[in-house]
């Protein structure tokens, strides 16, 4: 019929018409199915959390809202998908990132089964992976709201200026066509403006909170130099040998190098060398110690877990946390006399605006001092599930410390910026996982783990 139609003139004019048409109203609009990852990285740019029509069950439009206004007020590039079971699961994370086009972290609920992935400009693959692990189990909204909170605190970068911004008509009016010249000629102020202001907020965060661990390193820095002077040692001493004045030595010269690596300090990131040095100076101490005694010279060993000022651990115990899982710390041997005897140890808290709480809870201002001393990747996985948790875990904590406190070293964190497909692969390839996930990053690109 259709070669009928189009034989000779009148089937030609017949064809240049539909040419024009076609010109005129743009190709036909394929028809997308609501669990096309296109619509899923639309919905992102304007919201952090989208669900699918067909997975609503899972979440109430209520808790969609709530979560998604805790993650926009955080001004945090984090990203929540709630999806269908069947929905298309082939390069899933690595074509949401693609799509969606911005820098950030991606969570993914897909029936019962939950994943992440994320930019390592904004969170290591290691965090994600500890952050998706410590919520594993959990229902829909408590485990949505629970990545959150722990990713808000740790992840860097910021939000894309898109949410917010809505939605919109299909249609584009003259006026609008108008006003998009004047936001051209405007354009180059207003970006200067905002990045001005994003980098005053960021040195402002930086400054506060170097403040608030200048307070726990000086005393630090306290307690071991009234070791240093408690310290019954003198070079010349009868006994004395070369080996013992070269650990003495040592300890004086972390003492001075700490002191001024924390006078130097402008970031929180500058704090790192001087745990680094505190912790070399009360290792030459115990070294030396052994040595007057005459006793074997300890192995080198993290700090005690509990508290580092207590000096080099002596051994690894179980111990659970309250609401947490057991897990091995090193502790020094008073801390191991006291479990052993069913006490509680004696824990490093510090000043929070909740009140005194373990370092480990007080939030990720702390990641550089517990870097400097838990450095080198020795406690992977000791704290999942708080605050410095996914920190702690990787070899570089501090190094990949966030909350917009910038990166250690490399000029600061990226997020929410538009990058569209300039991102590394990399970190949005492998499978779904088995519930370990986030750091499941090897080849293949598929869920993965038996799905």
């Amino acid at each position: 019929m259709k070669a009928v139609l189009t034989r000779g003139l009148p089937g030609l004019l017949i064809a240049l018409t539909l040419a024009a048409l076609a010109a005129l109203w743009g190709p036909a609009p394929r028809a997308h199915a609501a669990t096309d990852v296109s619509t899923v990285a639309d919905a992102l740019r304007k919201n952090p959390v989208y669900v699918d029509p067909a997975a609503s069950g899972q979440l109430s439009t209520a808790d969609a809202d709530a979560l998604a206004a805790k993650i926009e007020k955080a001004d945090k590039p984090v990203f929540v998908a709630v999806l269908p079971t069947d929905f298309p699961i082939k390069n899933l994370f690595q074509n949401l990132r693609t799509s969606t086009g911005v820098t950030g972290l991606y969570a993914v609920r897909l029936g019962d089964r939950f994943d992440a992935r994320a930019d390592s400009s904004v969170m290591s693959r290691t965090a994600v992976q500890n952050l998706v692990t410590s919520v594993q189990g959990e229902d829909t909204n408590a485990q949505l709201n629970d990545f959150a909170d722990r990713a808000l605190a740790n992840i860097g970068g910021s939000a894309p200026a898109s949410w917010g911004s809505g939605g919109g008509g299909d249609g584009v009016s003259a006026g609008a066509l108008i006003g998009v010249g004047a936001v051209v000629v405007a354009g180059g102020a207003g970006a200067y403006t905002l990045v001005r202001r994003n980098r005053r907020r960021k040195e402002e965060e930086q400054r506060a909170a170097l403040d608030k661990l200048r307070v726990v390193v000086d005393e630090d820095i306290t307690a071991f130099g009234e070791e240093l002077d408690r310290l019954d040692f003198h070079p010349a001493e009868a006994g004395a040998d070369d080996a013992m004045r070269a650990d003495y030595e040592r300890a004086l010269d972390a003492y001075e190098r700490a002191k001024a690596s924390m006078a130097a300090a402008g970031r929180p990131e500058g704090v790192r060398p001087v745990t680094e040095a505190l912790e070399d100076g009360r290792f030459s101490l115990a070294v030396l110690a052994a040595r007057r005694e005459r006793r074997p010279l300890p192995e080198r060993r993290a700090p005690c877990f509990f508290d580092p000022r207590h000096g080099p651990s002596v051994a690894d115990v179980t111990w659970t946390p309250a609401g947490g899982a057991t897990r091995e710390v090193p502790v020094c041997a008073a801390d191991r006399a006291r479990l052993a005897d069913g006490l509680d140890p004696a824990v490093r808290e510090v000043d929070t605006e909740y009140g005194r709480r373990p370092y480990w809870d007080a939030g990720p201002a702390y990641g550089p001092w517990a870097g400097g001393y838990f450095g080198g990747g020795i406690l992977p996985g000791l704290l999942v599930g708080t605050l410095l948790g996914s920190m702690m875990a990787t070899p570089s904590y501090a190094a990949d410390y966030g909350s917009g406190y910038g990166d250690f070293g490399a000029g600061g964190y990226d997020g929410g910026d538009v990058s569209g497909s300039d991102f590394d692969p990399g970190d949005f390839g492998g499978g779904f996982g088995d519930g370990g996930g986030g750091g499941d990053f090897g080849g293949g690109g598929d869920f993965g783990g038996g799905f």
